[in-house]
């Protein structure tokens, strides 16, 4: 059983940072990327970002670039999200997530992904 296990959430003031980690045990499976969606009340799950496990290959969601960054440490197991100039729209529940198999681009769509952690609140205040 493959377990993503998310810490770093909590309450932050506008224009604040958090650094959320992901860490991935348990029995050895292909990963192709790892990854971030968020989720607020009444909506969506939405992409937030990922990276390939290999190689540098990152994708973000237009509504955090530049202000998040994802990175990884393939020793470690682990990935992580810093969130910087934090907005009150940025208040969610933030998922981890690893994807198993290959493809051209990194996916957007949280049915592309396999495996999903318990999930982190992060909130905002203004």
């Amino acid at each position: 059983q493959v377990q993503l296990v998310e810490s770093g959430g909590g309450l932050v003031q506008a224009g604040g940072s958090l650094r959320l980690s992901c860490a991935a045990s348990g029995r050895t499976f292909s990963r192709y990327a790892m990854g971030w969606f968020r989720q607020a009340p009444g909506k969506e799950r939405e992409f937030v970002a990922a990276t390939r496990w290999s190689g540098g290959s990152t994708r973000y969601a237009g509504s955090v670039k530049g202000r998040f960054t994802i990175s990884r440490d393939n020793a470690k197991n682990t990935v992580y999200l810093q969130m910087n100039s934090l907005k009150p729209e940025d208040t969610a529940v933030y998922y981890c997530t690893a994807r198993s198999f290959w493809s051209s681009t990194i996916p957007l769509s949280p049915g592309e992904y396999d495996y999903w952690g318990q999930g982190t609140q992060v909130t905002v205040s203004s």
